[in-house]
């Protein structure tokens, strides 16, 4: 602002008299203003007035042969007080109260720049002996009303700039947090499939328990291994149904916080394409690799998916392609609704599945991903993504060659869509 300001002021012309200036210093100093709210206005008005005069006198002293300190601060030193003038009125004006409201915004600078320009007018008047008239005043009015609406227009573009930033701010949060809901989908999906295993042991452990009873009862005599062996069968049901209430605890939390989650369930297949899309491409970026995204969608979708079932499903395939490609490659995706079913497909142009793992990539814990310290990954994605469609009633099925893999999911659409 203290550098701005002075300068713009020297783009200036002189309608009422050879001491008087219009310049686009006015418009720059309510720009500021208005922008920097933070900053105490009538502190601003002193110190950018202060530069203006001392820029005009240094330009002074530089141009002019026959400079003399006195006329020339006499001459510039009335615009100090337009400045401070502008900047104590539009202190007392309280703008911040109308943000939204660019008309009054727009008026208010309107009065202020008039009155600035009459108090400097007054100065000129008494130590320079200037003369004023009406038809000048009129013009001064005119160029005050330019100038505010020259303001308006930057101030309003700086304020849809502002919002297209928040928009897209809160846009990467929410798919920020849709990803993190997701990935807490997933979680409730093995929290509920760990749930039903220690339902099973804990029967299990009783059923060992009870049997070892009957037989110790069968004895004549009771035997001392039989009955160590029926306490600790006991103990483990005891211990699994303590995990199993545990499990429950936690999965009935998970539920509750995806279920009230602000975030709308169902999303239509482009948007959830798009997001998928946005994600692996920030994915692929990380690993300093260049590839190409694209999808292709029936024309005729119009129904709505469930997003955290359609992502963890989705994302997990994707961000396979992505770390399967080497350096360069694309990555496609596809929907397609056939009747009662819809189908997915993931296709990369990676190196493919070798022969040997393609009967065992469905297996949980197998994995061919290392990374630099050849810690292996937990090779659980795409055990995870079988077992949820198993769940859902569908299959899943792959195709690799030697350009490439290509995975399908068959879904019943009546799983995925929003009921009506």
């Amino acid at each position: 602002m203290l550098l701005t300001v002075p300068l713009a002021g020297e783009l200036s012309f002189y309608p009422l008299n050879e001491t008087f200036r219009i310049s686009f210093g006015p418009p720059a100093l309510f720009f500021f203003l208005l922008l920097l709210q933070k900053t105490p206005a009538i502190l601003s008005g002193i110190l950018t007035g202060t530069m203006v005069v001392v820029l005009r006198i240094l330009i002074d002293f530089f141009m002019q042969d026959n400079f003399h300190w006195t006329s020339t601060f006499q001459e510039h030193y009335p615009s100090f007080f337009f400045y401070f003038t502008y900047s104590f009125l539009f202190y007392l004006a309280k703008i911040n109260r109308f943000q939204n409201r660019s008309l009054i915004i727009g008026f208010i600078g309107l009065i202020i720049e008039i009155l600035s320009d009459s108090v400097e007018l007054i100065f000129q008047y008494f130590v320079l002996e200037t003369t004023i008239t009406i038809g000048a005043l009129n013009e001064m009015i005119i160029i005050a009303f330019g100038h505010s609406f020259i303001v308006l227009s930057f101030f309003n573009m700086m304020k849809l700039y502002e919002a297209q930033s928040r928009e897209r701010q809160i846009r990467k949060q929410n798919e920020h947090m849709l990803m993190l809901i997701s990935n807490l989908y997933e979680e409730t999906i093995h929290l509920k499939k760990t749930l039903k295993n220690a339902e099973n042991i804990t029967k299990q452990s009783y059923d060992l328990y009870r049997d070892l009873n009957e037989r110790e009862k069968r004895e004549k005599q009771p035997h001392v291994l039989t009955q160590h062996f029926s306490q600790k069968a006991l103990r483990i049901a005891g211990e699994m149904h303590e995990v199993k209430k545990d499990n429950q605890r936690i999965f009935a939390g998970l539920s509750k916080l995806i279920s009230n989650e602000s975030f709308k369930d169902y999303m239509n297949a482009a948007e959830l394409f798009q997001l998928i899309i946005r994600i692996n491409e920030k994915y692929a970026i990380s690993l300093e690799k260049d590839i190409q995204f694209e999808y292709s969608l029936d024309e005729n979708i119009e129904s709505n998916y469930h997003v955290y079932t359609v992502l963890s499903l989705f994302n997990n395939l994707v961000t396979n392609a992505v770390e399967a490609i080497k350096e360069k490659g694309i990555v496609s995706l596809s929907l397609y609704e056939l009747c009662d079913h819809v189908e997915f497909k993931v296709a990369d142009n990676g190196p493919g599945i070798p022969q040997k793992y393609q009967n065992v990539i469905f297996k949980p814990g197998f994995t061919s991903k290392y990374d630099q310290f050849g810690t292996p990954s937990t090779g659980i994605g795409l055990s995870y993504v079988k077992e949820v469609v198993k769940e859902l009633g569908g299959d899943i099925l792959f195709e690799s060659k030697l350009n490439g893999v290509v995975f399908s999911i068959k879904l019943p659409i009546h799983k995925l869509i929003q009921k009506g």
